[in-house]
């Protein structure tokens, strides 16, 4: 494994234990809320709660909360894998809250555990502003706490917010994000204010987490249609937990349809694919291709660059294989570049680093 020594994980998951662990971090009206109102929590990675989804058989403690301390992620990933720098990206449901007011300070109170559990144990750590969606201006002002602390390498919204991410009430947040050189990071997930399919609501949860690549899809031609990449052309974009092989049919069908209608978006110079290729990131877990490496190797053709793939193990979720590894097909140049140098070119504050 010698293509990880060094490796930059993009997507890395604590989880939070309780929703009491956030109390320390919330201004007095809101902690007491936990209590007024009845809270139980809002964790959203647990569903099934005990299912391998959640997190892998191996990664889960003989008793306690998996995932949930330093320690774990030390002994688990960071440590036996050599892992230079981690990012962690904690899905915990304060993106569900409807009011927003008490979505803020929650959202708030997340960043801050981020801050003190993880970031503050670990130098090896980076981490996540997750943002408050429902408000624009509440959303910039997170990003405007936050970004002075150069831990903080990029900010994360779910795929399925409240309406297309690239439409125009967004472009303020895109512009804090641009100023402070952060990434925004989609990640697979719903703060279920619609439906996760187009057809309405599903039965079963399979439907529900296989929906979660046509909401990537619709994002990304929201930001792209839009003219997101147009106003911001320094504005970068990671999908963690998209999958890959779906992205190169997309971009044939989105660059054929836009020379057809092109008119409408007279601001869409170039095309969707070429867009893509430069301001979009992709985490690799999960790699949802055959492991066969011709049909891999074939796809890195198809997406016509080899800066697009960040590494990344999605601890302690079930679509990593166990040791580490990469799809078939990929050499040793490709390795660096995917596990080091990707990462290092899209997290600019993380580039600015000494390699290893």
């Amino acid at each position: 494994m010698n293509w990880l020594n060094g490796a930059i994980d993009a997507d890395l998951h604590p989880m939070v234990p309780g929703i009491q662990a956030l109390a320390p971090y919330l201004p007095p009206l809101w902690r007491d809320q936990i209590a007024q109102r009845g809270m139980e929590g809002l964790d959203t990675q647990a569903f099934p709660p005990n299912s391998p989804k959640t997190v892998r058989a191996d990664w889960r403690p003989a008793s306690g909360a998996p995932a949930s301390t330093i320690t774990q992620l030390r002994e688990q990933v960071l440590d036996p894998w050599g892992i230079a720098r981690g990012i962690v990206t904690p899905l915990y449901g304060v993106q569900l809250i409807f009011n927003e007011d008490m979505g803020r300070a929650f959202t708030s109170a997340l960043n801050d555990w981020t801050r003190a559990e993880w970031l503050d144990q670990d130098p090896r750590l980076a981490g996540s502003i997750v943002l408050p969606m429902f408000n624009p201006e509440h959303a910039v002002a997170e990003i405007e706490r936050l970004a002075p602390d150069p831990r903080f390498v990029q900010a994360m919204v779910l795929v399925m917010g409240e309406s297309p991410l690239g439409r125009r009430q967004n472009w303020p947040i895109f512009e804090a994000l641009v100023r402070h050189k952060l990434p925004l990071a989609i990640h697979a997930g719903s703060c279920y204010r619609n439906p996760v399919t187009s057809l309405g609501w599903p039965s079963w949860y399979a439907e529900d987490y296989a929906a979660n690549q046509q909401a990537f899809q619709s994002t990304l031609a929201s930001l792209i249609t839009e003219g997101a990449f147009q106003k911001f052309p320094d504005l970068k974009v990671v999908l963690l937990e998209s999958g890959v092989s779906w992205l190169p049919a997309f971009l044939w069908r989105l660059s054929k349809t836009w020379k057809g209608v092109r008119f409408e978006v007279p601001w869409l110079q170039r095309s969707p694919l070429e867009i893509v290729r430069d301001h979009v990131r992709l985490s690799i877990q999960p790699f949802d291709a055959p492991d066969d490496a011709e049909t891999v190797q074939r796809l890195m053709e198809h997406l016509g660059s080899d800066e697009m793939l960040l590494w990344s193990s999605d601890w302690p979720h079930w679509q990593f294989d166990g040791a580490p590894q990469l799809p078939p097909g990929i050499g040793p140049e490709l390795a660096r570049k995917i596990c080091v140098d990707n990462a290092r070119a899209t997290y600019s504050r993380l580039s600015q680093e000494a390699l290893p």
